[in-house]
């Protein structure tokens, strides 16, 4: 009874008065009525900016629905697809308008009279007080009074005056911009992103500024996200293996000009200690006219950083014996004076045996020059500003899995044995399975950036390395990573890399329910979110498992896996009507977009279809308003019956 005193004299700071009390009240209740907010799920991004950057825009083909919905019947489908580029592109659209030569003050009249009315349509759902604070300042009451004007037959003047000044005063670009931004944010209340924003492709630095800037975003990382966390970090074998996929992959300019990233103090390296090294030929080159075709400098490289990423996994995997892969030390297993490795009773030879740096009595060490490459480098990553800003973004906004309005969110499996059990894991005095050993490895991740102690910080680190590719991570859900077998096995048979058995399970209904109920998730619509595994459409596989129970939407955005998928992916929508899935065809690209006005082909199709419209009070939002309901008729009791004092001046009610 203390305590709960003691809790409602700090609330009364917030509330001093009854009507004050009350007026919260009856704003929680309404608020409680009003429909859920739209979700929007995307994931495996994998650096594609462009076409993240567009599928965030369209809100995956929901922007250009509305715009279908309200002026299907008065505009033009040339001029409806110039409105959804528009609120794609604004500026860029603008500039267009300008070079036409076009009557700009009519241009903007209309265009403005066709947002606005957008705005009220995606608007209308939502309370004024959330649209209002979605407003920029200077902008406030203008774009409210334009969105709230409904019975023109009264302020038809008042309506056409304001438009009027707006051109007048030469502010109609100004407005049209933060139109196109409301109706995005209201096209889309919370955005969530079941990991791998990093990965082959170019650009996961301007990825994470967008989101950066969102209203609403939460993350579950991917294997290829905590690999970069643990870089930025400190880890020395996550900025190995960070730097190794980049130049592997052609994706210097992140590093060099997006993180500030030397790799100077590694060219000259690699040029100093290897010849040619046509094994390790990168499978992507720069293309013209950006930067020369080098090969040579790009294999020697690609070669450097390799083995030294190696030996770094080598010296980890010994330090951890808890990981339980001895296995995986590849160094180890590697007869050096033949140059071959025995894998599953065969021996097997190597593709290069040009190795000058590895000392055949002790492998996994590293050379004096490789530790002085590998500390600048390290420095780099921890010094990188605008990358320590993303690894903290990472940090608070994402996590290893979410629960969110009923459902489940993760980017890779749960890891389970072959009889549908949860794998239990032993590590440092605990045994814990299921929801407990995911809860322990997030808080190990936490530890990687945050811990101040530098064995902590250490453990924290290394598991970091665990997740990205470690036996049986949740996020990485194999049982081994084959980058060594890939570059210097010659037989394809040795690159397979075995997934958890989650992935078979995952695909009955009652091991899916057995997993929500794992969770504490009983809501009837709840489902498991998933990415990390392509679907393979085109040998007919189908991102609805379970029975509609699990859904994965791995977003296919990595054009190397397109092929093999048939699309681009799937995006997924939980309205407030239902779920449903977006399948998308490959982005021709912004350029094409703006000029041509061609957008991303979106099919969709029902997850499931309510019986009855969801309220925010279904919501996770909404059962927190109804305990602070509670809270706050305590307080209304504690007033009335003199158990905290009433504000003096204030009449009892």
């Amino acid at each position: 009874m203390a305590e709960d005193l003691r809790y409602l004299r700090l609330l009364s700071r917030d509330f001093p008065t009854v009507q004050s009390v009350c007026a919260e009240i009856i704003k929680l209740e309404a608020f409680r009525g009003l429909p859920k907010g739209t979700e929007h799920f995307m994931s495996d991004i994998h650096g594609e900016h462009e076409a993240f950057l567009h599928i965030l825009n369209n809100a995956s083909g929901a922007i250009y629905e509305k715009i279908d919905e309200l002026f299907e019947n008065s505009l033009t489908v040339e001029d409806r697809r110039a409105l959804a580029v528009l609120i794609y592109y604004t500026r860029e659209a603008l500039q267009k308008a300008k070079k036409k030569g076009k009557d700009l003050d009519d241009w903007y009249r209309v265009t403005l009279n066709r947002l606005i009315q957008m705005g009220r349509y995606t608007s209308s759902k939502y309370s004024r007080s959330k649209v209002r604070k979605a407003l920029p300042e200077e902008f406030a009451y203008i774009m409210e009074e334009l969105l709230n004007t409904h019975d023109l037959s009264n302020k038809e003047a008042y309506y056409d005056n304001i438009i009027r000044s707006i051109i007048q005063t030469g502010c109609a670009e100004s407005l049209i911009e933060q139109m196109c931004i409301l109706i995005k944010r209201m096209a889309v209340d919370n955005l969530h992103i079941l990991g791998d924003i990093f990965d082959r492709g170019p650009h996961a630095d301007i990825i994470l500024d967008r989101l950066l800037q969102h209203h609403s975003v939460d993350l579950q990382w991917g294997n290829h996200d905590v690999l970069w966390m643990g870089a930025a970090a400190g880890s020395p074998v996550c900025v190995a293996t960070a730097v190794k996929n980049c130049v592997q992959y052609d994706n210097l300019e992140m590093l060099e000009d997006g993180y500030g990233i030397n790799l100077l103090p590694l060219a000259v390296f690699s040029t100093e200690q290897y010849g040619e090294a046509e094994v390790f030929r990168p499978r992507k080159f720069p293309e013209q006219p950006f930067k020369p075709k080098d090969f040579s400098l790009y294999s020697r490289m690609h070669k450097a950083i390799s083995v030294i990423q190696y030996k770094l996994e080598s010296q980890l995997i010994r330090r951890r014996p808890e990981y339980n892969m001895a296995d995986r030390d590849m160094l180890a297993r590697v007869d050096w004076k033949t140059y071959t490795m025995e894998i599953d009773g065969v021996p097997h030879p190597l593709r290069d045996a040009d190795f000058p740096t590895i000392d055949p009595a002790d492998p996994a060490c590293l050379t004096a020059e490789e530790q002085a490459l590998m500390e600048q480098l390290t420095a780099s990553f921890r010094q990188s500003e605008r990358l320590q800003t993303h690894a903290r973004f990472l940090y608070s906004a994402g996590a290893i899995y979410r629960r969110h309005n009923g459902n489940l969110l993760f980017h890779g499996c749960i890891p389970c044995e072959e009889d549908g059990e949860y794998m239990t894991f032993e590590l440092y005095g605990k045994r814990l399975k299921g929801r407990a050993f995911l809860d322990f490895a997030d808080q190990l991740a936490r530890q990687g950036y945050f811990a101040s102690g530098e064995k902590e910080r250490q453990k924290g680190g290394d598991f970091l390395w665990f997740l990205w590719c470690g036996r049986n991570s949740p996020i990485f859900g194999r049982d081994h990573i084959a980058t060594f077998e890939r570059a210097l096995i010659g037989d394809e048979s040795t690159w397979k890399e075995p997934k958890d058995p989650y992935y078979r399970l995952c695909n009955e209904e009652s091991f899916c329910r057995g997993l929500l109920e794992e969770f504490d998730l009983h809501r009837p619509w709840s489902r498991i979110v998933n990415g990390h595994v392509p679907v393979r459409v085109k040998e007919g596989e189908d991102p609805r498992k379970a029975g509609g129970r699990l859904v994965v939407i791995d977003g296919g955005f990595c054009k190397a896996y397109q092929k093999k998928t048939g699309i681009a992916g799937y995006t997924m929508f939980f309205s407030s009507r239902g779920m449903r899935i977006a399948s998308h065809e490959p982005f021709a690209g912004k350029e094409d977009a703006i000029s041509r006005g061609t957008d991303i082909t979106s099919h969709t199709f029902i997850v499931e279809n309510l019986p009855e419209r969801l309220l925010i009070a279904d919501t996770d939002d909404g059962e927190a308003f109804l305990a602070r309901i509670g809270d706050l008729n305590a307080l209304l009791h504690a007033y009335r019956t003199g158990l905290i004092q009433i504000k003096a001046g204030e009449a009892m009610p």
